[in-house]
């Protein structure tokens, strides 16, 4: 009977971990914002132990609590960015995009999707005195500028249409906010597979992306040229394009051979 109970499996606390997991996976798939009722629908377990999950999540920075529900917290994005960086997609984009920050002489960058925003995940400096920089890490919106917006393109129809449900916020006074115009430069954007963005997310920024696609075909995050917007003349974001589009396309299928 010792024995027996030693060797058994602490089924109680499989359960109560299983349950943790659970929560946390609806995060990473859905919407940006739960709630209690949600939750305990999806999952189909009681209000009161969803509660007690969210709390103790929220104390570990993995959830962070606001007036529209619960979201991923700091601690649960640095475990994205943490995955995210160990892709063979970052392995993959190194050397592409260092060619293409020496062929546009501008900043190279790879962002990741996680959850419904974005993070930096490298960038490759432009040998410019005068140059745009990113915050590696740093999560943002998709809606606001080219390297999130070519994501927002591209994603499965449900996620998009959960991030154009939720108010668009203006990080510049050229974000596009107005949600009708915003689904017409996305539709522009599956057409042509490149945006472009000139001061949408940073005043003075402008940047070219296109978006890269995992192993299972969908989106999971984009490259982009980006630098002052004095220097993105109509002359040189023509030539962007096909070099970023062509970039993208590399490193997809790089990624998707070689993973």
């Amino acid at each position: 009977m010792t024995n027996q109970t030693a060797t058994a499996p602490p089924s109680g606390g499989t359960e109560v971990a299983g349950r943790v997991a659970d929560v946390l996976l609806l995060f990473a798939g859905g919407p940006e914002y739960l709630g209690v009722t949600a939750i305990s629908r999806e999952l189909g377990i009681s209000k009161a132990v969803v509660y007690r999950i969210l709390q103790s999540l929220v104390s570990r920075e993995m959830l962070e609590a606001g007036t529209a529900g619960y979201r991923l917290g700091p601690a649960a994005v640095a475990l994205g960015v943490s995955a995210l960086r160990r892709f063979n997609v970052r392995n993959a984009a190194a050397p592409v995009l260092r060619r293409l920050r020496d062929a546009t002489g501008e900043t190279t960058t790879l962002s990741g999707l996680v959850g419904d925003e974005r993070v930096y995940l490298d960038q490759f400096e432009s040998p410019h005195e005068v140059k745009m920089t990113v915050e590696v890490g740093r999560r943002f919106p998709l809606h606001a500028g080219s390297s999130g917006r070519v994501i927002l393109a591209f994603l499965p129809a449900e996620r998009r249409e959960l991030v154009l449900g939720r108010p668009l916020a203006a990080m510049t006074h050229r974000t596009v906010t107005d949600e009708a115009r915003l689904r017409a430069e996305l539709a522009e954007t599956v057409r042509e597979g490149v945006a472009v963005s000139l001061g949408e997310r940073q005043a003075d920024a402008g940047s070219v992306a296109a978006p890269l696609f995992g192993p299972d075909g969908e989106v999971h995050g984009s490259i982009s040229v980006c630098g002052p917007r004095h220097r993105f003349t109509p002359e040189a974001i023509d030539r962007y394009r096909t070099l970023v589009v062509d970039a993208a396309e590399e490193i997809t299928r790089t990624w998707t051979t070689h993973r």
